[in-house]
C-alpha cells in the first residue's frame, strides 16, 4: 500500500544558520511520499543559497516579501496537494521518523483526523537535544479550562507543540486555514481552537519534532503570545458554551491529584478524556484513557 502523500511547508526569513538543518531533517527521512514547500520572505542571509542546494527534492519554492510567517505558510499551504499537512519552521527539526509514524498513523486509522506528540522534545541553538517532556494527554474539555494556555492558569498542561502537530488535509480547508492579520504570533494557537471545534486531538506516544530554542527567536514574545491566545480561546469558549469549572480548578490548583488516596478520586470526578495512538501488533491502535 502507498503511503499517504503529506505536504510540508517550511517559512523561511534570515535563518540560514539554521534553516539546512531544518530542511535536512525532512529530506534525509526519505518519506517516499512527500511535498516539500519552502516559502522564504526574502531573505538577505545565505537562506536562497541553500534553498537552491535542495531545489531539486523540492515541489515549490520561492523568495520574495510576503506578509510575515502565517501569510507565508498559508502561501506555501495553497499550493498542497498532500493528504496530511503540517509545518516546520526554519530554526526547529523533526525527528527521523517523523513522518514514518504520521503516515503510518493515518494510514492505520481513518478517524484520525489531527494529532500531535505526547513527549516534545527541544535542542539548543546547536541542534543538542536539552529537553524531553511529557504530556499527560489532549483534550477539547481541558483546552477550554485553558490548560493549555503558557502560564495562565493552576497545574497548566504545557503547549501543544506546533512542529510535532500533523493533520489531514480536509480539516486543513473546514478550518480555513491561519489567520495570519489577527494572529502574527498565536497563529497556531488560534488554529488549534478550531480544530477542537471540528475534531479532538489524538496524542501520539513517540517524539516527533523539536523546537529550537536560541536568543533570536520570535515566540520571546511570550506576553503577546499569551494575550493573542487568550482571544482564540474566548471564541473557542464562546462557541462551546463553555463555563468555568469552580470546582475542578480548585482542585486542580491545589494538586488533589497528587495526594496519596485522592488521586483516584480526583481522576473519576474531574480528569480529562483523551484518546492516545500506540503500537500494537506492528500497526497504530487508538488507546482511551483518562488523565489528571
Amino acid at each position: 500500500m502507498q503511503e499517504p502523500k503529506i505536504t510540508i511547508v517550511t517559512p523561511s526569513f534570515n535563518q540560514g544558520q539554521f534553516l539546512e538543518a531544518a530542511i535536512q531533517s525532512v529530506l534525509s527521512q526519505n518519506y517516499p511520499n512527500l511535498e516539500y514547500i519552502i516559502i522564504d520572505g526574502g531573505s538577505s542571509d545565505s537562506s536562497v543559497s541553500i534553498i537552491k542546494k535542495y531545489e531539486s527534492r523540492l515541489a515549490y519554492w520561492s523568495s520574495e516579501p510576503d506578509g510575515g510567517q502565517y501569510h507565508a505558510i498559508n502561501k506555501g499551504f495553497a499550493r498542497a496537494t498532500g493528504e496530511i499537512m503540517g509545518w516546520l519552521n526554519s530554526d526547529d527539526l523533526l525527528f527521523p521518523w517523523a513522518l514514518r509514524v504520521v503516515g503510518a498513523i493515518m494510514s492505520d486509522q481513518p478517524e484520525v483526523e489531527w494529532l500531535s506528540t505526547l513527549q516534545p522534545a527541544s535542542v539548543d541553538a546547536e541542534g543538542y537535544l536539552n529537553r524531553l517532556s511529557y504530556f499527560r494527554g489532549f483534550s477539547r474539555e481541558a483546552f477550554l479550562d485553558g490548560r493549555y494556555l503558557p502560564s495562565t492558569c493552576p497545574s497548566p498542561f504545557g503547549w501543544i507543540q506546533q512542529e510535532s502537530t500533523f493533520w489531514r488535509t480536509g480539516l486543513w480547508r473546514r478550518s480555513g486555514g491561519l489567520n495570519a492579520s489577527e494572529f502574527d504570533l498565536a497563529g497556531d494557537f488560534d488554529l488549534w481552537a478550531r480544530f477542537f471545534a471540528t475534531t479532538q486531538l489524538f496524542g501520539v506516544t513517540s517524539p516527533l519534532g523539536a523546537f529550537r530554542r536560541h536568543l533570536n527567536q520570535r515566540s520571546h514574545a511570550i506576553e503577546k503570545y499569551s494575550n493573542q491566545a487568550k482571544i482564540a480561546l474566548f471564541r473557542a469558549r464562546k462557541h462551546w458554551n463553555w463555563s468555568k469549572k469552580t470546582l475542578r480548578n480548585a482542585c486542580y490548583g491545589l494538586k488533589f491529584h497528587r495526594i496519596p488516596g485522592a488521586a483516584s478520586l480526583h481522576r473519576r470526578l474531574y480528569g480529562y478524556q483523551s484518546k492516545r495512538l500506540i503500537r500494537h501488533n506492528q500497526r497504530w491502535a487508538v488507546e482511551n484513557y483518562t488523565f489528571v
